[in-house]
This record gives structure tokens, sequence and C-alpha cells, in this order.
């Protein structure tokens, strides 16, 4: 399997031309014709159990800590950058979800997201509970500069964000599909709503779709505050 090379130098004169461009489309976002590849998968026995793989595996095909990847197709890109074809809003392609996560690198423009007050995730408007003192969240970061184009862009936030400004948030683990043994080779065994953290026995047999963060030391502000407090800041 051949992988595109990861783009991921911040250019803020392309930035600008883009966010001036009414086909602003998020990193993030798939295109359709980045349809699931073939997956080919198998599970063999190793030193510490069952393990799934790819029969032509690929070093990438798995994160920094020895996760399977699912893969997914890349479309061609223009001379400026842009990935061709029409955004499919409501899915992630899972490779651009967990670079930007693994990075933590905007997810509209991939330039870096930290500010001077922390990392600004956002979350759907009704899906942060106030009694718990951390929360997951499969969201890349934004950066200053694209946290209301994110906003207005995702359906699922719906225009009205919760906004964390983060201090911590260390990674967790990751959203995807259990495998197990068939008698025809390997078949789903289950796909978990939750996550499963890193360390998890089931990782093994796990092919993973979206990268998991957990925030710490946060606070929910409104969009208007935190741009208010970033500007004060600067």
């Amino acid at each position: 399997m051949t992988f595109p090379p990861l783009r991921l130098t911040y250019n803020p004169r392309a930035a600008e031309s883009r966010d001036k461009s009414l086909s602003l489309v998020p990193y993030i976002t798939q295109r359709e014709g980045e349809d699931a590849a073939s997956d080919n998968l198998v599970i063999t026995r190793h030193s510490s159990g069952p393990r799934l793989y790819y029969a032509d595996e690929d070093p990438r095909d798995r994160d920094p800590r020895g996760v399977l990847w699912a893969r997914c197709g890349w479309n061609p890109v223009d001379t400026e950058g842009r990935i061709s074809g029409a955004p499919q809003w409501k899915l992630m392609h899972p490779h651009r979800q967990m670079v930007c996560m693994q990075t933590l690198t905007c997810q509209v423009c991939t330039g870096p997201a930290r500010t001077p007050l922390g990392f600004i995730f956002l979350a759907g408007p009704r899906d942060h509970d106030p009694s718990r003192p951390s929360t997951l969240t499969n969201q890349p970061p934004v950066c200053r500069r694209h946290t209301r184009a994110a906003a207005r862009l995702c359906p699922h936030l719906e225009d009205d964000p919760t906004v964390f400004l983060a201090r911590s948030a260390p990674l967790y683990g990751v959203h995807g599909t259990l495998y197990g043994r068939d008698a025809g080779g390997v078949k789903v065994i289950a796909q978990p709503d939750a996550p499963l953290p890193y360390g998890h026995p089931n990782l093994g047999t796990f092919l993973a779709s979206q990268l998991v963060r957990r925030l710490h030391s946060f606070r929910v502000v409104g969009l208007d505050e935190l741009l208010n407090d970033l500007a004060t800041a600067s």
C-alpha cells in the first residue's frame, strides 16, 4: 500500500487564501472517493497473544503505540495542497484525524494549535457533562484563526459548540472495531461505543479509526469570550 507524504507545514499565506474561499474544508474531513481500502486482515499468534495484521502491512499502518489503523483512500491534491473531492461533512478521514490528534495541530489547516491560553477543543452543544472533571474527545484541536470556521462547518457542532480551553490533553486511546477468528479468517466481534484506552488487552486485535485524547485542566468558555481572552493575551 502506498501513502501520500504528510503535508503538515503551515503556510499562513495559503491559509489566508483558503479562508477567503467559499470552499474552505477542514483537513480532517473525508472526501468522496476516499473509500475504505481493502483490508487484507489476518490474525496470527504472537508472544503476547493473538494479533491483527494486514497481509501486506506497511510500518505506517500502525500508530506510534503499535495499534493497527484502518486504511482509507487518499484523493489527489492540487498545486495549493487542497484535497480534491466533495466533502463528506459527517465523516473524518481516519489517518488525517490521527495525524492532527497525534501532533496537536489544527484540524482545519494543520497549523500549530497551541494558543497562549492553551489548546482549543470543540464539542457538540450537548456533549459536555459539567459534573465530570475530565472529558474524552475525538475532535482534534483548532487554531485560534479557524475556531469560528470549524464551529460553522462541522454539522455536529451546530454553530454553537461547547468550547474547551485545555492546558493538558494526554493521549487516551482509540475508537474502532474489535476482530476475532472464524473459519474463513477474521470477523468483526464488536464495535464498542466507548474508546479502548491504550494498554487495554484487546488492542492486539483492534482496528482503530479515531484517536482519542482526555482533556484535563480545562475550562469551558463561550466562543466570543474565548476570542476576546485570546485577543487580550496577545
